[in-house]
């Protein structure tokens, strides 16, 4: 049964704890970045927080409006440099948008013992520190901290997180792949290691910062792949699948960058060991998602939509799933579908921050996608 948001009051009254009414503060350090005005700009819409404090380094002095002009008329913040140890004393939650390696370092036991972090980077989503070197080629500074940290996957943690003080927003590649393939493994029905990832992420997904790959005449009317069997999302989605697997195994993952602005979508493949049809297949993700509110899937029957497409999630915080079988081949094809700025990222980070205060999990997160657009 697909989920309604009016439906959301007694769902939530069942399933979280009293919901604290108080406005909670909280800071965007990295505000400046694509990741980070996603942030502002749900937070700007949600009612129970207050963006105390918009960090950025490249752009201290300035308003954020200055920086984003379709912020005006919406927020009059004025972006510092400030310091995490005293932002820590003067909000209830910080949001770490910074690239990978900087929330690591920065990040200590004295900010967590005074409120609690989202961190938006990948620093704190693996647990061994080795797989920082191997796959980051950084030494991961405090590896005591991977243990403590919750990975923020709502709809398969969701009691961890609204425990922990540190929660690492999962990957955008991660997410989409991660819920399209978890209903399969724990189900059993396919073999984990013919598992393969197609994964496709509009130019946002790079970030703000200019680079030469990401030029328009170097990024558009081009599809390319990069990452090829070194992508760093790799060890993350097998580290979160193998909770769902009974063997170990590996997986070939490829992204593709697309000439378009944001959007991820993601096949994959397996074969399966057990003889189901489609309509069991349906079930079998309809049972694993049940009363999950942004997750949707779709239907082998549906004769117009039967697979999730990019621009059915713009700017909305859902992730779309449609699956078929092969029977060719015996297998398997499962399609996710979501925007990497908002499920991938900003808004997934707004979900954990719900659960983390015992808020409605659907607080600033009801923006139906964008379309057309």
């Amino acid at each position: 049964m697909a989920v309604q948001f009016e439906q959301l009051k007694s769902l939530e009254s069942s399933s979280t704890k009293q919901a604290d009414i108080a406005v909670k503060r909280v800071a965007v350090v990295g505000a400046t970045g694509y990741t980070g005005q996603e942030l502002v700009r749900l937070l700007l819409q949600h009612d129970r927080a207050q963006i105390h404090t918009a960090v950025s380094q490249s752009s201290d002095g300035k308003k954020l409006a200055s920086v984003y002009p379709g912020l005006q008329k919406h927020t009059d913040l004025v972006c510092s440099s400030g310091d995490l140890e005293e932002l820590a004393e003067q909000v209830d939650l910080l949001f770490l948008a910074l690239p990978h390696g900087n929330a690591a370092g920065k990040v200590t036991k004295s900010i967590l013992a005074k409120c609690k972090v989202i961190d938006l980077g990948a620093d704190f989503r693996l647990k061994s520190a080795a797989d920082y070197e191997t796959w980051y080629k950084f030494k991961h500074p405090q590896p005591e901290l991977l243990a403590q940290a919750v990975y923020g996957l709502p709809e398969l943690n969701r009691a961890a997180i609204s425990q922990a003080s540190l929660v690492a927003n999962p990957g955008c590649y991660a997410t989409c792949s991660i819920l399209t393939l978890a209903p399969l493994l724990q189900a059993g029905i396919i073999d984990p290691k013919s598992i393969i990832i197609d994964a496709k992420s509009g130019v946002s997904g790079a970030g703000r910062a200019a680079t030469l790959g990401t030029h328009f005449n170097e990024c558009n009317e081009s599809i390319k792949a990069y990452g090829v069997a070194c992508h760093r999302h790799t060890p993350e989605i097998e580290e979160q699948l193998a909770a769902f697997s009974k063997t170990a195994f590996c997986t070939s993952f490829t992204p593709h960058l697309v000439p378009m602005n944001r959007g991820i979508l993601v096949t994959a493949y397996a074969s399966l060991i057990s003889n189901i049809n489609k309509q069991e297949l349906y079930n079998i993700y309809s049972e694993f998602y049940e009363n999950e509110l942004f997750i949707r899937l779709f239907s082998p029957d549906d004769a117009e939509y039967t697979m999730p497409e990019t621009r059915f999630v713009k700017g909305a915080n859902f992730c779309d799933i449609g699956m078929t079988i092969d029977q060719r081949t015996n297998r398997v094809i499962a399609v996710g579908a979501l925007d990497n700025l908002v499920k991938g990222a900003a808004g997934q980070a707004i979900q954990n921050m719900n659960l983390l205060f015992g808020w409605p999990e659907s607080s600033g997160l009801k923006q139906s996608a964008i379309f057309p657009a």
